[in-house]
């Protein structure tokens, strides 16, 4: 039995809505930091599959030429610009340049403010031949001669930053 006037064990309405606001608070602050979590994933997603077309459009060029290409693939939109750079550090004082460099450099966009690059270098021989020379090129085997293709301590599409490839049979 109670006394009169005697105050009973329990909580107050007013604890009680106290309590549910701050739980309340909390339920929407996780749920929002898990569609957070979700949206990064997405992205990271999508960044990942433009940076694997990135790499491929760059590695489906066997030899290289100067131009612009794009296209699309699902919904990425790619740019390809292949262009000759100068490397005179690659032609000794008084020989005949045998290595041309070219620049492939690929966009990749998305979603109207998405964008990755990937740029890298790729050198070929240089197979033009020898102003007096008879024969293939290479074949006279004068010290600066251009190197044939698939000869001995050649690559056929060698490069910087690019992958080895093997000869076709």
């Amino acid at each position: 039995m109670t006394r009169p006037g005697a105050r009973q064990a329990g909580f107050t309405l007013l604890e009680v809505l106290v309590a549910l606001a701050i739980l309340s608070l909390a339920v929407v602050a996780s749920i929002q930091g898990f569609a957070q979590g979700l949206r990064l994933l997405k992205l990271s997603g999508d960044h990942q599959l433009a940076m694997l077309l990135a790499d491929e459009k760059t590695r489906e060029i066997v030899t290289p030429s100067e131009g612009r290409e794009e296209g699309t693939e699902g919904l990425f939109r790619w740019e390809r610009t292949t262009k000759v750079l100068e490397a005179p550090d690659l032609v000794p004082i008084g020989t005949v340049p045998r290595w041309r460099v070219y620049e492939i450099d690929v966009r990749v966009n998305w979603d109207t403010r998405r964008q990755v690059e990937v740029r890298t270098l790729r050198t070929t021989p240089i197979t033009a031949e020898l102003p007096g020379a008879s024969g293939a090129p290479g074949a006279s085997g004068a010290p600066g001669a251009p190197a044939t293709p698939g000869a001995p301590g050649t690559s056929p599409s060698g490069g910087l930053g690019s992958s080895p490839s093997v000869p076709k049979q």
